[in-house]
């Protein structure tokens, strides 16, 4: 008996961060280029008294890699990827890699992101525009071209598939191992004209909110139960004057 309040509890920590996890994808539902996020549960084992108690673990969260649908905007610069490539953007925090293609020029030419961060190219370096040189036309190599001279790249990345990804502003990430600059356009290659939009599936979304919910409650009853049960047996077992 002693055993089930803290599986309970673990219980509870673990379905605390997966039901933030949830409500966080539905909160951004609508955010271009956003990535869901979820929970893995794992046991952790405890020799307790002999024999093996499962309790399980409270954290191992994990950012979706899926892909968003896209939406014509017909933008000039706006852009989206086609394939598992990222924008690299320079932030106060370091640099950050991001699917929100919703790009603007700044008074002083330079290329920005929604949230004002320079974008950057193969090299990691800053783009400049000149808004009077004419259209911009981006190319599906990240070519950016006014009066058919390129003057510039969109640099295009791939993060490795062991990476942890962390999140940053807006739908940005950070990731603990280094990306790589595309050199082939065949497989990641930029759409003008387009965003991608949140990978959240809302309708999943909420059908595991209500489990995760449901999940909760009866965790939280088997606490309930179980300090029940300890006060039952001290009043049973303790002396009477």
């Amino acid at each position: 008996m002693p055993q089930v309040a803290p599986i309970s509890i673990s219980a509870q920590v673990a379905l605390q961060n997966r039901l933030d996890a949830v409500a966080n994808n539905i909160a951004n539902t609508s955010t271009p280029g956003f990535r869901a996020g979820g929970v893995r549960f794992e046991a952790l084992l405890s020799d307790n008294l002999g024999g093996q108690t499962d309790y399980v673990s409270s954290a191992n969260t994990f950012i979706s890699r899926n892909a968003g649908g896209l939406t014509p905007t017909g933008g000039a610069l706006d852009v989206a990827v086609n394939g598992d490539a990222w924008f690299a953007v320079k932030t106060p925090a370091g640099t950050a890699y991001t699917r929100d293609g919703r790009f603007h020029v700044d008074v002083e030419g330079n290329l920005k992101t929604v949230d004002n961060y320079p974008v950057l190219d193969p090299g990691a370096g800053e783009i400049t525009i000149d808004a009077a040189a004419g259209p911009v036309t981006i190319g599906d190599d990240g070519s950016i071209s006014q009066q058919g001279k390129r003057i510039a790249n969109l640099g295009l990345f791939t993060i490795p598939d062991k990476a942890k990804l962390t999140r940053y502003d807006n739908s940005a990430v950070f990731t603990d191992l280094p990306a790589e600059p595309v050199e082939d356009a065949t497989s990641n290659s930029i759409r003008q004209g387009f965003i991608e939009g949140s990978n959240v599936n809302p309708i999943l979304e909420l059908t595991r909110l209500i489990a995760v919910q449901r999940a909760f409650d009866r965790a939280n009853a088997s606490v309930d139960q179980n300090d029940e049960l300890q006060q039952q047996a001290i009043r049973t077992l303790s002396p009477t004057s």
